[in-house]
């Protein structure tokens, strides 16, 4: 299992909320922690990784188990 500083829980959220969710989270973390996301929103995977692309945040894994995606992502 992957180390982490935050969780955030966006399930039940539909575009854009999942995003607008992680951006606020991301906003307030240091550089270099890490938020664990929960979504169901299918399109949470695109729309984090062009996010991620065009903002310098990585992406340290994503998985999806039973409709439920899990990110990790690293704040730049």
């Amino acid at each position: 299992m992957m180390v982490f500083d935050h969780e955030l829980d966006a399930s039940g959220l539909n575009c854009p909320l999942p995003l607008l969710r992680l951006k606020k989270a991301l906003a307030a973390m240091q550089s270099g922690e890490v938020v664990r996301m929960l979504a169901t929103d299918p399109a949470a995977y695109l729309d984090i990784g062009v996010y991620a692309e065009q903002t310098g945040h990585q992406i340290l894994e994503h998985c999806e188990q039973e409709g439920t995606q899990t990110f990790f992502v690293r704040k730049k």
